[in-house]
C-alpha cells in the first residue's frame, strides 16, 4: 500500500477498501472514462488524497451528504470509505447521470462493502435532497454550482466545492449572481487549488 499521507490514521478496513476502490477504478478507467488514464500513475495524490481531504471540513456527522456529479466516484466513494468508519451515520448519496458511471458505482459499493446510494439522474431534474453537505469535484463553473447547491441543500447545510487555479475569477462571475458565506480552503494536493466551504447561499 503507498504512503497515503493524510489517510495514515485510518483503520485498517478503510486502507483495503481505497485499495479495492482503486483497483476497480484503474480497470474500469479502461473501459470507460473514469479519470484521464495519464493520471492513474498518480492516483492516490491526484485523486484519492484530493477526494479524501473534504471529508475533514464537513460540517455534520448525520444526515445526507450528496456528493454532485460523482462520475467516476471522487470525491463520493472516498467519502463513503471514510465515513463508514468515522461517521456512520452519515448517509452518502452519488448523483451521476451517466447510466455506465452508476452501474460502477453500484459495483464499488458491493465489492467495498460500502453502503452509498447512487442517484443515476440529472442533478438540475433529481428530487430535491436536502442534504447537510454537498460536495462537487471538476463539475462545472461556480455560478453553476450554486444554483446545484441551492437545489439540494438543506437549509442550514454547507457546499464544498473543490476549484483550481481559475477558482477567483470562477467567484466573481457567482458573486454577480450568488450571496453566500464562504471559507476559502487551501488545497493540500494543490496550492493552486482550493476548497470553497459555502453556507448561507442565497439568490441576488
Amino acid at each position: 500500500m503507498p504512503d497515503l499521507g493524510i489517510l495514515t490514521d485510518v483503520s485498517r478496513e478503510t486502507h483495503e477498501r481505497l485499495e479495492i476502490y482503486s483497483a476497480l477504478l484503474t480497470k474500469w478507467t479502461r473501459k470507460i472514462n473514469l479519470v484521464a488514464p495519464a493520471t492513474l500513475d498518480e492516483l492516490y495524490n491526484r485523486h484519492i488524497l484530493d477526494s479524501a481531504q473534504i471529508f475533514d471540513h464537513r460540517s455534520s456527522d448525520s444526515g445526507i451528504w450528496a456528493d454532485l456529479g460523482t462520475g467516476g466516484g471522487l470525491p463520493g466513494v472516498v467519502v463513503a470509505i471514510l465515513a463508514a468508519d468515522a461517521a456512520p451515520e452519515l448517509r452518502i448519496v452519488c448523483v451521476e447521470s451517466d447510466q455506465r458511471k452508476a452501474v460502477f458505482l453500484g459495483i464499488v459499493s458491493r465489492e467495498t462493502g460500502v453502503p452509498f446510494q447512487v442517484v443515476c439522474e440529472r442533478i438540475e431534474k433529481a428530487e430535491p435532497l436536502k442534504a447537510s453537505v454537498i460536495s462537487a469535484r471538476a463539475l462545472a463553473p461556480l455560478d453553476k454550482l450554486m444554483a446545484f447547491s441551492e437545489r439540494h441543500l438543506a437549509p442550514n447545510g454547507v457546499a464544498l466545492l473543490m476549484k483550481g487555479a481559475q477558482h477567483e475569477k470562477e467567484r466573481a462571475e457567482a458573486e454577480k449572481n450568488w450571496q453566500f458565506d464562504c471559507e476559502e480552503i487551501t488545497s493540500c494536493t494543490d496550492p493552486n487549488a482550493v476548497i470553497y466551504k459555502v453556507g448561507a447561499l442565497r439568490r441576488v
